[in-house]
């Protein structure tokens, strides 16, 4: 067994002793999550594909699985993956954007040198590829928070209905503030610890810091992590907007089913 094998069995051991079936399941969804992404990147070799249409059908995928197999098919569920695409849309359009505008895409200075004896012709379009790596980095996020905002909305309506739509709005968006910070120091770490080897690299090699700062491996990786931000707090927002529509217009007598 490879050293990955060993990994992913006492990470499978664990879940399934510690989650039980939930876990099981948590496992499950994640090799889900894994395959979809393989397949996505094999799909986006092809030069005539869209690296952009393949994330957007990726990341419903990915959001359908994560919120209706671990958390059930409900309101709650179905108001999170309805806030989480209207989100994950709006994002793909400024991503894009923001990309072209940096002009992050494509290969840095210190991977070409390692990728010198290979051709670059094979037809992609990297500015599209690097939205596409930003938009999956952050959909997990995104879903989370969704879900995160919804559940504990439908949990106040459920104790108290006579709560207006300003007052459910404004529930949605103090517990989606409290979930902002450590949403965002999760993608900050995540993103920053995958590149820290380089970094020390750089000033090792005796970079002076305006060098690393504008190093394009660097402001990739800053790039990613504000445009991730951006995605955790705009999901907020949404999310509480729509539960608190949808809750205040239905009938009060199906609360009693959304458990």
């Amino acid at each position: 067994m490879t050293s990955v094998s060993v990994l992913a069995f006492i990470l499978f051991v664990l879940m399934s002793v510690i989650g039980g079936k939930k876990g099981l399941l948590s496992f499950s969804v994640m090799l889900i999550h894994v395959s979809v992404i393989i397949i996505a990147v094999l799909i986006m070799t092809d030069p005539g594909a869209s690296p952009m249409i393949i994330t957007l059908i990726a990341s419903i995928i990915i959001s359908y699985v994560t919120l209706f197999f671990i958390n059930g098919k409900n309101k709650k569920t179905t108001t999170a993956f309805v806030a989480t695409m209207m989100t994950m849309v709006v994002l793909i359009g400024v991503i894009h954007f923001f990309v072209r505008w940096t002009h992050v895409g494509g290969f840095s200075t210190e991977e070409v040198e390692e990728l010198a004896i290979y051709s670059f012709y094979f037809g992609v379009n990297f500015t599209e590829v690097i939205t596409s790596v930003i938009i999956l980095s952050t959909i997990g996020a995104v879903t989370d928070e969704a879900i995160s905002v919804a559940s504990p909305m439908y949990e106040l309506y459920r104790h108290n209905p006579n709560q207006s739509r300003k007052e459910l709005f404004s529930s949605g968006m103090r517990v989606g503030i409290d979930l902002l910070a450590t949403s965002a120091n999760t993608l900050f770490f995540a993103f920053f610890g995958s590149y820290l080897a380089l970094l020390v690299r750089f000033f090792d090699m005796g970079y002076h810091l305006s060098e690393v700062l504008n190093a394009k491996v660097f402001v990739q990786e800053i790039v990613t992590i504000l445009l991730s931000g951006m995605g955790v707090l705009l999901i907020v927002p949404v999310t509480a907007y729509l539960t608190a529509y949808r809750l205040t217009t239905q009938n009060k007598s199906d609360m009693s089913h959304d458990r």
